[in-house]
């Protein structure tokens, strides 16, 4: 079998999800940008996050080879992006899985952004003080 490629998106993070089953290779590797899973996502919260599409199916990540290309924003939205990729890759691997990743929320693309800067304005929606006199 070949990879099944997916892309997954949040804020302006890009992760490119390749799955494959580790029947083929006989073991499981986890690669994200050429470096081990452990080593590029070295908070538990954001390993957490990003497995989430396995814990909810109860599925092994040992039990796949997985490699993500990522790219853009921070750690969090790309932990995020990752997550998004892998519950598409499940699912395309195994329409089965929908409903179960469906109900957790897992195959909705988050659409929420920074909002940008506005001129005359220190930020966004933050304004100087306002003088009557």
């Amino acid at each position: 079998m070949d990879w099944t490629v997916v892309v997954g998106r949040r804020k302006t993070s890009v992760a490119r999800v390749f799955i494959r089953p580790a029947s083929k290779t006989g073991k499981g590797s986890f690669e994200i940008n050429k470096r081990k899973f452990e080593e590029y996502l070295p908070t538990e919260i954001h390993k957490i996050k990003a497995l989430k599409p396995f814990s909810i199916l109860q599925l092994a990540p040992a039990d796949y080879d997985i490699m993500v290309n990522v790219k853009g924003g921070g750690i969090t939205g790309q932990a995020e992006a990752m997550r998004l990729g892998f519950a598409r890759c499940l699912m395309k691997l195994d329409g089965e899985r929908r409903p179960a990743l469906k109900s957790a929320g897992l195959l909705t693309r988050d659409p929420r952004m920074v909002e940008r800067k506005k001129y005359g304005q220190p930020k966004a929606r933050k304004k100087t003080q306002f003088s009557k006199r």
